[in-house]
């Protein structure tokens, strides 16, 4: 099959490609193309199966613990993330957010965290999520205000988040809040420092629900709110002042899984855009047939593929024990941008049908455009990119 035709590459072991093949297979039986009308119903759904299935055990650390290795492995969460959202970009979402709200507990958590919610994590039993950005404060990580103030033998957390995916149904939230740990005297740039990660159950007092954000393409999404939410101590996850150092190290695992998404996000689009291309007739042959819509195909087939190399370069970099910083933003920024690129020729192709609710590039147009910004704005890879050239 063609979309399956990179795993070839060395980049990959035996069992990346019997992982990639048996979820391509097990996706054409269970996925089905298009947006549900009950987006938060959909999303549980579709955790629930990805967990009966076994597929979330890729998201989370530890065997013991329900998880496919000991660590997390970064080929195996990009083919996933890369053949879901070529089937379908709300299970791809859905396969993420368990990642990603529960990782800072997967990097860490204490024992006694992991073993309360890592297996049920990956069983599909509770929904994840992570909470760092703010009104104020989302590139920006620095001028993080929400607050967490000791007091006893809780934290008391005030302050807001936005933007946090699984608001709203997740069953707990990874939150990073200031607690002021080395930071500097008042009036100074406060800086990444003084901040701390929690993990705040959902039915926690003074924690809420402020608002429900709907978006181009329909994910469940909120602004949370805290109000004097106390928080255990034992909820802390690692040290007291370490969050931003817990928060980069997540998202340094699944940086890279973003920009495969948007590679399966490509694929498709150029799945579609050659079918389209086959099977409509223009000016007495086929569109296929034009030298411009060729050059649109080849042009597109280039970028996809290059988009791969760049993602799984950083990913068998990551597996080795590499740092990545500069490998995985120039995977993100590049396979993002480009598969906007792709997906908009795709969408021409299709002529008026590509901008027709519904339609599967359609569909995609508003799928790929959140990823650009979130988990590092496209801006943000690029400036990644040349500080570190510039190291």
């Amino acid at each position: 099959m063609p979309h399956l035709k990179h795993l070839e590459w060395p980049f990959f072991d035996a069992r990346h490609r019997e992982l990639a093949a048996e979820l391509d297979a097990w996706c054409g039986a269970h996925l089905h193309a298009g947006h549900a009308a009950d987006v938060d119903a959909e999303c549980q759904s579709l955790v629930k199966q990805l967990g009966e299935a076994g597929w979330l055990r890729h998201a989370i650390a530890g065997q013991a613990l329900g998880g496919a290795a000991e660590v997390i492995d970064t080929r195996a969460i990009c083919l996933l993330r890369e053949t879901l959202a070529r089937h379908n970009g709300l299970a791809d979402f859905a396969f993420a957010m368990q990642g990603l709200g529960s990782g800072a507990i997967s990097l860490a958590g204490s024992a006694a965290q992991r073993e309360r919610y890592l297996p049920r994590v990956a069983r599909g039993e509770v929904l994840a999520a992570f909470a760092l950005s703010e009104p104020e404060a989302g590139s920006d990580v620095a001028a993080m205000q929400c607050s967490a103030v000791e007091d006893g033998d809780c934290y008391v957390l005030n302050g807001e988040k936005t933007w946090i995916s699984n608001g709203g149904i997740a069953g707990f939230y990874t939150v990073f809040a200031r607690t002021g740990e080395g930071e500097q005297p008042a009036g100074a740039v406060r800086g990444s420092r003084g901040i701390s990660a929690f993990i705040v159950d959902a039915d926690t007092p003074g924690f809420e629900i402020a608002e429900r954000i709907q978006v181009i393409a329909p994910h469940p999404l909120a602004r949370l709110r805290f109000v004097n939410c106390r928080v255990p101590k034992s909820q802390l996850i690692g040290t007291a002042g370490e969050g931003f150092k817990i928060a980069m190290r997540t998202l340094d695992v699944f940086r890279t899984s973003v920009a495969a998404a948007a590679l399966g996000f490509a694929r498709r689009a150029l799945q579609e855009g050659l079918a389209q291309a086959k099977s409509r007739a223009m000016f007495g042959a086929r569109l296929a047939d034009l030298p411009l819509t060729q050059a649109k195909l080849a042009t597109m087939a280039c970028t996809v593929d290059s988009s791969a190399l760049l993602v799984y370069r950083a990913a068998w970099q990551r597996d080795q024990g590499q740092n990545v910083t500069r490998e995985a933003a120039m995977a993100k920024l590049m396979a993002t941008e480009g598969a906007q690129q792709v997906i908009d020729a795709a969408v021409q192709i299709f002529g008026g049908r590509g901008v027709r609710s519904g339609e599967m590039v359609e569909q995609l147009y508003r799928e790929i455009r959140a990823l650009r910004i979130y988990e590092g704005a496209s801006e943000v890879q690029q400036l990644i990119i040349g500080r570190d050239l510039l190291r």
